[in-house]
């Protein structure tokens, strides 16, 4: 039976590897894609049948074009990365997925609009809020995976009563204390090994 089931599923043609090979090969090919700015013209206007682009703060196609594909290849592999992650902390690739979206979206603005001040410069302060809700998204699913995987119960956190400026805690005290108490009852009553060995 295992083997007309194996048999099956080897017949069986498979989507995942279409898509792995699909993926597979649009990495191989990444840096041709990139310099498939080489294509563009080198002057300050492309015109085409279909539309007309005109450079207006870089002065070059050739130029814009490189700056574009600079941008545009590694967001695409951070992409792919991102969705083909199996691990728990693929939410955190976001953060530079968000970064070259806006260097992106910053340099295609500057050269459509022809927009001199330089956006790029705080960009940092436009992302944090993102990337501090990123960040909190990829802690608690750390503390989720390690809450199943080693079993912490957050509730037992409460209970121990934990204060920060004080070297240990009251529960902790307390055992200490009782086990003190435990100990100096036998302290007091000599044993007979103590008296063998006189």
């Amino acid at each position: 039976m295992t083997q007309s089931k194996n048999k099956r599923l080897i017949d069986q043609p498979s989507g995942f590897l279409l898509t792995g090979s699909i993926i597979a090969f649009l990495i191989a090919f990444s840096p041709y894609i990139f310099y498939l700015y080489e294509i563009f013209p080198d002057g300050p206007v492309w015109e085409t049948s279909l539309f007309r682009y005109e450079s207006k703060y870089y002065l070059n196609v050739l130029t814009a074009a490189w700056t574009y594909l600079g941008k545009i290849m590694p967001l695409f592999l951070l992409l792919i990365w991102f969705f083909t992650c199996k691990h728990w902390w693929y939410h955190s690739i976001l953060i530079p997925i968000t970064m070259y979206a806006y260097q992106l979206f910053t340099a295609v603005y500057q050269d459509m609009y022809l927009n001199i001040e330089p956006m790029d410069v705080n960009g940092l302060l436009y992302l944090a809020p993102f990337f501090l809700i990123i960040l909190i998204i990829v802690y608690l699913v750390r503390i989720q995976i390690f809450d199943r995987i080693y079993g912490i119960d957050l509730s037992e956190l409460n209970e121990t009563d934990v204060h920060v400026f004080s070297k240990k805690n009251t529960k902790d005290e307390r055992e200490l204390e009782e086990f003190r108490n435990e100990n100096m009852a036998y302290a007091l009553e000599p044993t007979e090994e103590y008296y063998r060995k006189l």
